[in-house]
């Protein structure tokens, strides 16, 4: 009964992987900006630039909270460095100092430390990279997702959007990350 049951647990967990072998690779990576909710407006179909509110907050945080306890591993967005857990948590709560006019006489410059906590709700973007395969015989495409990369809406003084800040990546794959 054990042989059985352990032959039935290998049968099952390969029944689940994709098997590629036989089909072409259109690209081991390819990476594009996906809006999960768009900054402009709310179209009437919501869906094309939108995923469903609470399905969307869940996702982010799931993402958001695993790299913040350290339960995956992050990588900065721009040379893949590993990221330490401190600088994960300074991604989202962050100290500047900023220098200011005192609004009183004699008006000098004093610097002043402001604490920035980043909104979760202004991650409007994930960056997908992804594995693209595409079976000629049975002419289907199948694709593998391998990155993601949260990434916050950047506004200016009259809250135009000027763009969008990847945050870190994190790796679905025990391949990547791959270094440029």
């Amino acid at each position: 009964m054990l042989l059985i049951s352990g032959f039935l647990s290998v049968a099952m967990s390969c029944s689940h992987k994709k098997n590629h072998e036989n089909m072409l690779v259109l690209t081991e990576r390819i990476q594009y900006p996906v809006f999960i909710k768009s900054p402009y407006t709310e179209e009437t179909d919501w869906w094309r630039e939108n995923m469903e509110g609470p399905k969307r907050e869940k996702f982010v945080n799931i993402i958001i909270d695993a790299a913040l306890s350290g339960k995956v591993k992050a990588y900065n967005y721009i040379d893949n460095t590993l990221l330490t857990k401190e600088q994960v948590n300074a991604i989202f709560d962050r100290y500047d100092t900023i220098t200011m006019n005192r609004p009183t006489p004699p008006y000098d410059e004093v610097d002043t430390v402001i604490n920035i906590k980043l909104d979760r709700k202004e991650i409007h973007r994930i960056t997908f990279m992804e594995e693209w395969y595409f079976d000629e015989e049975n002419f289907k495409m199948e694709k593998t997702v391998v990155g993601i990369a949260p990434a916050l809406t950047s506004y200016g003084d009259s809250t135009e959007v000027l763009g969008y800040k990847p945050l870190f990546w994190i790796y679905l794959d025990e391949k990547y990350p791959l270094k440029n």
